[in-house]
């Protein structure tokens, strides 16, 4: 019984970590790309996804719940798995050890960003341009935020490949090597994305 608990608690766990999560770190990394194309184009695309209908509704259900229930389950994974990196130094082995690191990492990284982004805009600052370019004039904090896009995009794509195995997606060994490469392509163009993103407002 405890067993079949943890199956479902691990199969959870890895779903919302691609939906909704996953979707919505794609759409975060989409709309901050804008600021690439100037002051202008960032700050018109924060405000459409700031004047979404039930936005509230969205963000406590979609986003916060979601990231809550996984970063909580993931700190329990993070902190109990056994990583034997030490005695089997295999790819997949390191791969576990970098996903429970980065998982953590992540974590802080997304509540800094919420305290200085979300919560400054609930006690009525205004999420633009500005404000992310002032954030990121510290060289400190410019590398902060790149250390945590790399480590935060890392997290869910090599939590597709583990999503493929946990919902039985990829169940041979032939596969799963398919899904290293195209997870490390993920990783590489969300990466870039990012970090572009970051450094647009430098």
């Amino acid at each position: 019984m405890a067993a079949n608990k943890e199956f479902f608690y691990r199969k959870l766990h890895s779903l919302l970590g691609v939906i909704p999560i996953g979707i919505f770190l794609i759409q975060h990394l989409v709309v901050n790309h804008f600021a690439t194309k100037g002051p202008e184009a960032f700050n018109e695309a924060s405000r459409f996804m700031g004047n979404l209908p039930f936005r509230y509704a969205l963000e406590i259900f979609i986003i916060f719940l979601p990231i809550l229930s996984h970063a909580i389950y993931g700190l329990y994974i993070a902190f109990t798995a056994k990583n034997n990196v030490n005695n089997y130094g295999y790819f997949r082995n390191w791969m576990f050890l970098l996903q429970r690191i980065s998982g953590v990492v992540t974590l802080i990284f997304i509540s800094w960003h919420v305290w200085e982004t979300r919560i400054q805009a609930a006690l009525g600052a205004e999420v633009n341009y500005e404000m992310m370019a002032n954030i990121l004039h510290s060289p400190a904090m410019l590398v902060f935020y790149i250390i945590g896009i790399l480590s935060t995009v890392f997290h869910f794509a090599n939590g597709l490949w583990s999503f493929g195995i946990s919902w039985g997606l990829t169940v041979t060994p032939r596969s799963q090597r398919i899904s290293t490469y195209v997870t490390l392509g993920i990783f590489v163009a969300l990466a870039f994305v990012g970090v572009r993103a970051v450094l647009a407002f430098v």
